[in-house]
Order: structure tokens, then C-alpha cells, then sequence
């Protein structure tokens, strides 16, 4: 029973999470939701791609991940390009205004965390970082052995976190 009592101390942690991604939410400019600063660090960590990649990335549908490219777009912040392989398809890439958006989002967002997290050292920190990602990399995985065996489960929406590490929001992948 003491696992059983561990496993329901991290969903209780898990739902506390959700309030730090709620504030890091509210930071984030008005006119930039949490899905365009998630297609712009996309962008900005593996450079240009089709938007089936970015969907794949994103752990979205192909209809949300629609409406979030064309949210940027209109803005200004990234450019529709046909694809030189396959002119059915559509190449995204960054522009020069989504770069200085996304480095604005990278600031801010880690300002805030080093804000927060000032009396964390650098150890915790990095043992935060590496168990984070260690955490979606078993649920990447489980979500692999399920599409195999029981049909695609539903994706979870990536979270709209900056990393310094990579100038971009932190959706980690």
C-alpha cells in the first residue's frame, strides 16, 4: 500500500504543476496563447519543417496545430513556403519577427523561473530537469508500445514552458 500512497503523492503534485503552468501562462503576451509560443519554439529548436512534423511534435491534431500556424502567421511570425519535394505540402519557418518574439518569451520565462527558483541550487535544478524529462520520455514510450498494441492513445498538449537551454519554450521532446 505505500506505493499505492506514493503514486497519489504525485498526482497531487502533478495538479500543483498545473498552477505553475498557469502563471508561466499569464506571462506570456496577450496576443501570443500558449499553443503560437509552442509552434515558435518548435520552430526555433528544430528549425523549419511540414506542418505533419510540427503536429507529430506538438502531440496535437493536425486541425489544432491548423489554427495555432495560422495564428502566427497572421502575425507575421513565421512564413508558408511550398515544399521543393512535395508542392502539395507547406514549409514553416521563423521569421526574423518570430525569432525576437521567441527570444523575448526565452527571457521572460526564465527570468521568472530564476525569480522563483532562487533559492533552488543549481543541482536541484538540473535533478528537476533530468527527472522532468525522463518522466516524458516513459510516457513517450508507453504511448509507442500502446499505439502497437492497443491503437493510438490520445496525445497529451505540450506544455508551453521556455528552456535557456534552447532559446525556445520548453516543449519537450
Amino acid at each position: 500500500m505505500a506505493e499505492q500512497a506514493r503514486y497519489e503523492e504525485l498526482i497531487r503534485q502533478f495538479s500543483a504543476f498545473g498552477a505553475v503552468k498557469r502563471e508561466m501562462g499569464r506571462m506570456m503576451p496577450s496576443e501570443c496563447p500558449a499553443g503560437s509560443a509552442a509552434v515558435l519554439t518548435l520552430l526555433g529548436r528544430y528549425g523549419d519543417m511540414r506542418m505533419s512534423r510540427l503536429s507529430e511534435l506538438l502531440a496535437v491534431d493536425m486541425s489544432v496545430t491548423s489554427r495555432h500556424v495560422a495564428h502566427v502567421a497572421e502575425r507575421g511570425w513565421i512564413e508558408r513556403s511550398p515544399d521543393p519535394a512535395d508542392k502539395r505540402s507547406r514549409i514553416l519557418r521563423l521569421t526574423p519577427a518570430g525569432r525576437s518574439l521567441l527570444d523575448q518569451l526565452s527571457r521572460r520565462t526564465c527570468q521568472m523561473l530564476a525569480e522563483r527558483m532562487s533559492d533552488w541550487s543549481d543541482d536541484e535544478v538540473a535533478q528537476l530537469t533530468a527527472l522532468m524529462a525522463r518522466l516524458r520520455a516513459s510516457f513517450d514510450d508507453t504511448r509507442s508500445h500502446d499505439t502497437r498494441t492497443h491503437g493510438p492513445e490520445p496525445r497529451p498538449p505540450a506544455p508551453p514552458v521556455l528552456e535557456q537551454t534552447t532559446r525556445t519554450p520548453a516543449i519537450t521532446q
